[in-house]
């Protein structure tokens, strides 16, 4: 693995822009008085922020697999690199950070800039384990994000049950973020005990560790460690008990988009996880596949039995989670890739569902199904959004996911055979009917009587200009998908080199 420096490929450090910028916006933020111009200034450094991203997708060389625009800070152990992997989860953060910026979901007697100001420094620790070569950095990225949705949770939670949703999200992601660190320390000391000729210099340095003859005793422990702690994050069964509580009862949208529509677990496994434990990623293969296979069905049985249309998303989120690692680790480039632009889809489209049921909820008061209903008379077009976001998520020709759920069956049947990958796709057939379930008894079914038809606003510009920038991306996204898939095939076939294919 090989590095090319910003020099060579930009007039400034574009990764070094894209973490600083948002917390730049956040200090503006403090520093203003006036909300209104707080406001509108802090949504400008979002959309700066997607600007300096799209420069970043502009210049990476699709067609070279080594890590570009690399930037190195030794005093600091700051090494940030990217590749077409990397820029693509930077488009997603990105773009999602304007898409919040604008939806503007905060409870009265908490001030939007505020708010705004929060997202702004959960993007900037986004854009740092999105960039970063650092273990270290990783894991403090990470603890600092999970920190802050934390106070998310806590400040602008919509409901009283809300301590229960902050101490089950605390208490599986403290625990995660723990065993993530443990791998990390393991994988370093295994570098220190091999270069004891060297001084045995601790490095928790992605390229330093590549470089060293893992033992197979540590990369199975390593495995064991990083793959729980990312594991909790993504979230996949059975270690998904925080994310209902948190959907159910936690932030609207703004906290679960945050978490769920970057998959910074997945990321994380493609990124650290496969490279660092390449054996014991072959021998725990069966495993992880066998478990997210359950999980498929697993959510999607529970999905059917829920009364609240948040809670029913959560499990939507864990029965498409277990597809995308099926397709992970399947450790096939076209399944690798697969699982990748999948995450982004899936990013994409539980972003605008959820940005729908803020919408609801503002309107009823409440995301039960049971006091839902007649919603599609009064507000066509959120209905259609989260029907196209559905859609999506289920790989419905015209969305990103198809070709992304293409793949990674492709990849399944070649490394599982048929009867899982046919298993697989019976799971996905599944989520497709809990979810149109949910859409009839939300949207389309009688309104009950204490839901007059003059309480359901019509939607407002802003709602129309947000959930509409949101379905644009995800349909030309559909109809195009050439880019992604040119943005990501040299990155994921040097990704999945680090395994045997016959």
């Amino acid at each position: 693995m090989n590095e090319v420096h910003w020099a060579a490929l930009a007039g400034y450090p574009l990764l070094a822009t894209l973490q600083l910028l948002p917390l730049l916006g956040a200090l503006f933020l403090l520093i203003l008085r006036k909300a209104r111009l707080a406001v509108a200034i802090g949504r400008l450094f979002a959309v700066a922020e997607l600007v300096v991203a799209l420069e970043l997708y502009a210049r990476i060389e699709v067609s070279d697999s080594v890590m570009q625009f690399a930037e190195r800070l030794d005093l600091l152990a700051y090494h940030a690199a990217a590749d077409g992997i990397s820029v693509l989860f930077v488009l997603l953060t990105a773009l999602l950070g304007v898409l919040l910026a604008f939806y503007g979901m905060a409870r009265q007697q908490v001030t939007p800039v505020h708010l705004l100001g929060v997202l702004l420094l959960i993007e900037a620790s986004l854009m740092t384990m999105l960039t970063t070569m650092n273990l270290l950095w990783f894991a403090a990225a990470s603890a600092l994000q999970l920190g802050l949705i934390g106070y998310l949770l806590w400040r602008w939670a919509s409901a009283s049950e809300e301590k229960l949703a902050l101490s089950r999200f605390l208490q599986y992601q403290f625990f995660g973020w723990c065993l993530f660190v443990a791998g990390a320390v393991v994988l370093v000391w295994s570098h220190a005990d091999a270069n004891t000729l060297v001084g045995g210099r601790w490095s928790f340095d992605l390229f330093d560790l590549l470089a060293t003859p893992q033992i197979g005793k540590y990369q199975s422990a390593a495995f064991y460690l990083l793959f729980y702690g990312l594991a909790i994050r993504t979230p996949l069964f059975p270690l998904h008990g925080w994310l209902p509580n948190s959907a159910g009862y936690g932030l609207i949208a703004v906290g679960p988009v945050l978490l769920l529509g970057v998959k910074v677990g997945i990321y994380g496994m493609a990124r650290f996880l496969l490279p660092l434990t390449a054996e014991a990623v072959l021998v725990w293969q069966p495993y992880v596949v066998a478990f997210a296979m359950v999980g498929v069905f697993y959510a999607a049985v529970l999905a059917f039995r829920q009364a609240n249309l948040r809670r029913l998303m959560a499990f939507a989120v864990v029965s498409h989670t277990s597809l995308i690692v099926i397709g992970l680790f399947t450790l096939h480039p076209a399944g690798v890739q697969g699982a990748l632009l999948l995450a982004v889809n899936f990013g994409l489209a539980i972003t605008v569902m959820l940005l729908m049921i803020g919408y609801v909820y503002r309107r009823a008061g409440t995301t039960r199904l049971d006091s839902l209903g007649g919603l599609f008379d009064r507000v066509p077009f959120i209905a259609i959004a989260f029907l196209i976001g559905g859609l999506a998520l289920l790989g419905m020709p015209g969305t990103p996911g198809f070709d992304a759920v293409h793949l990674v069956l492709e990849a399944s049947i070649e490394t599982f055979g048929a009867l899982p990958t046919i298993a697989t796709a019976l799971g996905n057939v599944a989520a497709a009917g809990f979810l149109l379930w949910a859409f009839q008894r939300a949207f389309l079914a009688a309104r009950p009587k204490d839901l007059p038809a003059s309480r359901i606003a019509r939607p407002r510009f802003m709602e129309y200009a947000v959930g509409g920038t949101a379905l644009l991306v995800l349909l030309v996204a559909g109809f195009y998908p050439e880019p992604w898939l040119q943005l990501t095939d040299s990155a994921t076939q040097a990704l999945a080199a680090y395994f045997t294919h016959d």
